[in-house]
């Protein structure tokens, strides 16, 4: 889920960029130091919007650059336990598929892909359904739900995402079409 909140930090703006515009700077800053970062609560600082307010910049002995108060707006980005989301899958192992979730990766155990048997084939870099003869391959389009979230340490390399396609409407957007069509072919059969 993808949300703005508001921040109180300081920042230093060097005096090689005393002549440039300053609410250009502090962007800039605040992007430098903030993007990619993660908090626990918040989740992972995507984009700094807007700057609300910048205070009056003080100078400090013996740095030469002007500390200025600000107040922004950041995009945060959480994965909520339970959210449905949309992916991409970005690679395919022997023990599941790797989903990109817009700015960070979230895992598909090979026993939450579907309810049927599943093989890996390593030379198609693919999943494959034993009975169903579902497939799921790098860049198929895939709708999932997360299961277990754990973000740790600094940096989306840290975060660990679990993800299911086992449950309805969920899996390749083929797969629940395919559904969907089963659905209205059993329901004219029956008229």
């Amino acid at each position: 889920m993808y949300y703005l909140t508001k921040i109180e930090d300081t920042v230093r703006i060097p005096p090689y960029r005393f002549e440039d515009p300053l609410e250009e700077v502090v962007i800039e800053t605040l992007n430098e130091t903030y993007n990619g970062r993660l908090d626990k609560k918040l989740g992972l600082l995507v984009s700094v919007n807007d700057v609300e307010d910048i205070g009056e910049g003080k100078i400090i002995m013996g740095d030469g650059a002007a500390y200025h108060e600000v107040t922004f707006n950041a995009v945060f980005f959480k994965p909520e336990l339970y959210e449905i989301i949309n992916g991409e899958v970005i690679e395919i192992a022997e023990f599941g598929a790797f989903i990109r979730l817009g700015p960070m990766d979230g895992l598909v155990h090979v026993s939450q892909v579907t309810d049927d048997y599943i093989n890996h084939d390593s030379k198609r870099g693919a999943l494959l359904a034993k009975e169903s003869k579902k497939n799921l391959e790098e860049g198929n389009s895939v709708r999932a739900r997360i299961v277990a979230v754990s973000l740790k340490g600094k940096s989306t390399k840290e975060t660990r995402i679990g993800l299911t396609m086992r449950q309805a409407d969920l899996g390749r957007f083929e797969w629940i079409e395919e559904e969907k069509n089963k659905g209205k072919d059993s329901k004219k059969n029956k008229k």
